[in-house]
């Protein structure tokens, strides 16, 4: 979560991510995780703040922008399931 990724990487977090999405989180589960993905994926986009702190900014902004990487993908299933379900309803 350190440094740069590749594309292969990159590849290997969104997969990661869609099956987190499809299997791990339960109904119970669908509002709390929401809500920490949007917070997460709010964070991620300040990478250029983060990387002016000294020292510890440049992995900050890394880890951030790799956690984003590998949520995103997880919320957009959650969502459109959570959707799915309420059109359902």
């Amino acid at each position: 979560f350190f440094g740069e990724l590749t594309g292969t990487m990159v590849t290997i977090l969104v997969i990661l991510g869609l099956i987190v999405g499809f299997l791990n989180v339960t109904d119970k589960e669908v509002h709390g995780f929401l809500v920490a993905a949007i917070a997460l994926l709010l964070a991620g986009g300040t990478g250029n703040l983060m990387s002016s702190i000294p020292v510890v900014g440049q992995y900050l902004s890394q880890i951030l922008t790799n956690f984003a990487i590998f949520v995103a993908p997880a919320a957009i299933v959650v969502a459109i399931k959570e959707l799915v379900g309420m059109a359902r309803d």
